[in-house]
């Protein structure tokens, strides 16, 4: 069954229950297996991202296309999240322990996270520029017969092309920040505080000596397993939507162009075995931890399956024009070899023209969904509190 129709189907089992009157009893058990249901869904859904055969190009792990369908999901769990905590639910449970603790801090990593999902999107003008040079590669080396200008074109290109995606995490994002700059939780953003309107937009850039791993392994701060009875209570959903909101923003981040990423792979969060979405989450971190650390000591703009590509066949390509500089002229073969890995050079290039724009909008709904939610909670701890009797 698609996320979508999973989602829609648990949405409204939970809102039918929300408008019965049940016994406390039953009220319970149907809250278990809301729960269970959750927590099932969750683990198809990271499951089905863990089994993407790296052979197939638009699945591969890391693609445009993955990172489109890890977002999809993270959407889904949400929308099942909010539903778990807010609806058929006693609002004044979010302000008894344990979720008067774990709400709080679920909000200030939802505040984090909105800095990353900026991050990202000014990442994206990075992929966009590597994009914008390979077409300027393959338009070059498409031409029949391949002559100096054409060969001197590419090369120029292809110079900038794999200058830019090996910078230095610090000089690529110095080089594009103002400072215009902003950052959400270091402007002193509480869990008790709103979002400001101006800043409900994806557009800034952030501040000169943000770095993206700190701000990952910020979230990861009092993220713990809950134990005992909180495990079969509304804490494990926050857990496990915090675990999922971690993942999801060290996954972008290790995927698309980020300032300061130095240490990301050993950013860790705990995902205990007896939780069924365990194995996948975890299998997923270990499988990109590892790409993450052969890539780091090289410097790499980031591991997206398209740059990857575009890296490696820039640099067989740089070899062909350095050649044709030194010699002046080229065999057929040869010729015939440029052209080849020129037409796999348009591959990705078709594929950033094609996936760029509904990524980068799927990051900005996954931003104003972030605000929303954290809004309706912060509303709902309002309500609460105004409603409490006062103490004498």
């Amino acid at each position: 069954m698609p996320a979508t129709d999973y989602q829609a189907s648990f949405l409204g089992r939970i809102s039918i229950r929300r408008n019965q009157v049940i016994a406390m009893d039953g009220n319970h058990e149907q809250e278990l297996q809301d729960l269970e249901l959750f927590s099932k869904h969750v683990s198809e859904r990271f499951a089905e991202l863990l089994s993407s055969p790296d052979d197939v190009p638009f699945d591969a792990l890391l693609s445009i296309s993955w990172l489109r369908k890890l977002l999809d999901f993270f959407l889904c769990c949400e929308a099942e999240f909010k539903g778990i905590l807010m609806m058929g639910n006693d609002p004044s449970q979010i302000s008894k322990p344990p979720l008067d603790r774990l709400i709080p801090e679920f909000l200030d990593r939802s505040v984090k996270a909105l800095d990353v999902c900026n991050a990202v999107t000014n990442g994206l003008e990075s992929v966009r520029h590597y994009q914008k040079l390979a077409e300027i590669v393959v338009s070059a080396l498409e031409q029949k017969p391949i002559g100096d200008g054409q060969s001197r074109r590419a090369k120029k290109a292809l110079t900038s092309l794999i200058s830019a995606m090996n910078v230095d995490d610090k000089e690529c994002s110095a080089a594009k920040a103002t400072e215009r700059s902003w950052s959400f939780s270091r402007r002193g953003v509480s869990s008790k505080d709103r979002v400001p309107e101006h800043f409900r937009s994806v557009s800034n850039h952030v501040a000169k000596n943000w770095s993206a791993a700190k701000q990952i392994q910020a979230m990861t701060n009092n993220l713990v397993p809950p134990r005992g009875a909180e495990g079969s209570g509304l804490a494990s959903p926050v857990y496990t939507m915090s675990v999922i909101m971690v993942f999801v923003m060290w996954a972008l981040v290790a995927a698309i162009p980020c300032q300061e990423r130095n240490g990301l792979s050993a950013i860790h969060f705990p995902a205990p075995k007896q939780l069924n979405w365990a194995q996948s989450i975890t299998g997923l971190h270990e499988k990109i931890g590892e790409e993450w650390k052969k890539k780091e000591k090289k410097g790499t703009a980031g591991l997206l399956d398209e740059m990857q590509k575009m890296e490696k066949l820039g640099n067989i390509l740089m070899d062909f024009t350095d050649s044709f500089q030194f010699h002046g002229d080229i065999t057929d073969q040869k010729a015939e070899e440029a052209a080849a890995h020129a037409a796999e050079l348009a591959e990705p290039c078709r594929r950033m023209e094609e996936g760029l724009l509904p990524l980068q909008m799927q990051i900005r709904e996954v931003f104003h969904r972030i605000v929303k939610t954290r809004t309706e909670l912060l509303n709902a701890l309002d309500q609460v509190g105004k409603s409490s009797p006062p103490l004498l």
